[in-house]
């Protein structure tokens, strides 16, 4: 199971580099054609406007796997063992609330948007809403799985400290 996890997380990274590739070249070979030779393509603006949001939900999902979201968390920190558990499984069923409103909202927008279709590239506009899905049930998966480990007490933070941070923490004690 946690090479499957594995393959996924390398998946949406690539499908984060392709997008951001994606929109490099239809962005910078719109304005070379349209500077160069007076034309352009008419895709390249609304197909690079869905990779950017694409590019954006799957990042998101890679870095909550990683805990790379900001977060203030030197209060939660100090508190008792108990009390910072209970704080990080509120917080944790707050997310998976919020993350069923995206799940519930995305379904019924990629459903409405089924047979309307974008002007310029003329695909379906559920494919743009469509995304929001993936981000939906992938970050639900990964909060229930923390909330598990929270309410099992097996986790009682989520700090991951970097090893520059600890070098640059005791060179200034010294």
């Amino acid at each position: 199971m946690a090479r499957l996890v594995q393959f996924y997380f390398l998946l949406l990274k690539i499908f984060v580099v392709a997008c951001l590739a994606g929109m490099v070249a239809l962005v910078f070979g719109n304005v070379v054609l349209r500077y160069v030779f007076n034309s352009g393509i008419t895709e390249a603006e609304e197909f690079s406007r869905w990779l950017f949001v694409w590019m954006i939900f799957a990042g998101a999902i890679i870095v909550l796997r990683d805990n790379g979201h900001l977060g203030i968390d030197f209060v939660v920190n100090a508190l008792p063992r108990r009390l910072r558990q209970a704080c990080l499984a509120l917080a944790h069923a707050l997310m998976l609330y919020a993350t069923w409103l995206i799940i519930h909202g995305s379904w019924t927008l990629t459903k409405v948007n089924l047979n309307t279709f974008a002007p310029a590239t003329g695909l379906s506009q559920s494919l743009f809403f469509g995304i929001g899905l993936v981000f939906g049930v992938s970050t639900a998966v990964l909060l229930a799985a923390r909330l598990y480990l929270i309410l099992a007490g097996r986790l009682d933070h989520l700090v991951i400290v970097d090893e520059e941070v600890i070098a640059v923490a005791e060179a200034g004690r010294r």
